[in-house]
């Protein structure tokens, strides 16, 4: 077992081919001046001294649960077999190392990824001198039941207040001997909780992700909430396709370096010229459907991924999903992102989004087809305090293009009365 501090980002950006071709450049200089121009002024935010606190990334302390066997392939995931007891105890444990200004212990396994910007945002809303159980459940509604609704999956990640550490050293060792037949080291910490009498506090960004196959789903259509973390990395697809999993979660943290804050955050807007929907995961994904989905739908997950127990069907989900549709016509064009920077000139993330190439199936309807655009232009400005607001998508436009191939959208904060219809 392996306890690792995390004090910077969880992988280093690596380099990534540029934007090729001068007239997406040339056109973003007409385009980003008219954007910045469009959108709605941001609105100073007033401090919120009894709703916030000043929790910083050194007052966390992240323990990795890890095996010796599986270290060598996951430790890239933070630049098993695992022993239930020994993990369950991590908290306790680093509690005695007596380190100075901790005020959260984070717990993770080694095929979680955090977005640690995140995990810091998510954290500062509660009152680290009070006892706080953070974290999620499983998106397994069979996992949920055969463990506990009030448990705090490991995988996922959970977040425990020092003053509550404090109190599980107190009984931990005798709580665990209460408990011989229960499975895992969330398990157990969740059964010390009950008798603590201290409930979970959930957050939806924190992510177990009990599926298989591919998370577009999942990623493209992300609750409104900060992206805390992603687990089962070894089993899940890599998040961008034709490329392995590091390289994956590496290119990912492009824009995770630019804008932590809105990563994977679903915005949706309507083509009224040429009858699409358009649902952008921001930092990710850019999705273009044929017709008029509404936003009740596109902002349910469609099911890109399977049940961690096979056999189950689409209501072992712990929450609402749709199916992956089957109409030739209503198959929607993936455009992942390819490259991110931040232009100072006009403070904006330009983020490019190319199609994934693959073949479109035929199609009767007498209308204009996505399959003309080779990549979408994404532009917004970064947004580090929008969750100190309440929570709401942001809205996205649809600006002028001289070419058919390549479309250009704004994302960022909605104007007083805009909403997402056609």
């Amino acid at each position: 077992m392996l306890c690792i501090i995390y004090s910077s980002n969880f992988i280093l950006t690596t380099g990534h081919r540029k934007c090729s071709g001068t007239s997406i450049e040339e056109h973003l200089q007409t385009l980003t001046n008219m954007s910045a121009e469009d959108g709605p002024t941001q609105q100073p935010i007033l401090p919120q001294k009894s709703q916030r606190y000043d929790t910083e990334l050194k007052h966390i302390f992240f323990g990795i649960a890890a095996s010796s066997s599986l270290w060598e392939k996951r430790k890239e995931y933070i630049k098993g077999q695992r022993s239930a007891l020994r993990i369950s105890r991590v908290v306790s444990e680093t509690l005695r190392l007596g380190m100075k200004d901790v005020r959260w212990f984070v717990m993770g396994d080694d095929d979680t990824v955090f977005v640690v910007d995140n995990v810091v945002r998510i954290l500062s809303k509660y009152d680290h001198r009070q006892l706080y159980y953070v974290g999620s459940s499983s998106e397994s509604h069979v996992q949920n039941i055969y463990f506990s609704y009030a448990m705090a999956y490991g995988g996922g990640g959970f977040a425990i207040s020092y003053p509550l550490a404090q109190e599980l050293a107190k009984m931990q060792d005798r709580c665990i001997q209460r408990y011989p037949g229960l499975y895992g080291s969330d398990d157990r910490i969740q059964a010390c909780m009950a008798e603590l009498g201290v409930p979970l506090t959930k957050e939806p960004g924190f992510h177990q992700y009990d599926v298989y196959g591919d998370l577009l789903g999942l990623l493209g259509a992300h609750p409104i909430t900060p992206l805390v973390s992603i687990h089962h990395i070894d089993v899940v697809e890599p998040i961008f396709p034709r490329t392995t999993r590091v390289k994956a979660l590496k290119h990912l943290m492009q824009s995770v370096k630019l804008d932590s804050a809105n990563i994977m955050q679903q915005s949706i807007c309507y083509d009224k010229k040429r009858y699409w929907s358009i649902s952008i995961s921001w930092g990710y994904v850019v999705q273009i459907l044929r017709g008029v989905i509404s936003p009740r739908e596109l902002e349910m997950p469609t099911r890109t991924f399977l049940n961690w127990y096979r056999k189950a069907d689409y209501t072992a989900y712990a929450f609402n999903t749709r199916p992956v549709t089957k109409h030739p016509c209503q198959k929607p064009f993936v455009f992942y992102m390819s490259t991110s920077r931040y232009d100072r000139a006009t403070k904006q993330i330009i983020g490019v989004y190319s199609r994934r190439k693959s073949r479109s199936p035929y199609c009767r309807w007498k209308m204009d087809s996505p399959e003309k655009v080779e990549s979408v232009v994404v532009l917004k400005r970064p947004n580090p305090l929008r969750w100190q607001k309440s929570p709401r998508r942001d809205c996205c436009r649809i600006l002028p293009s001289q070419k058919s191939s390549t479309m250009y959208l704004w994302v960022g904060n909605c104007r007083d009365g805009e909403i997402s219809q056609l």
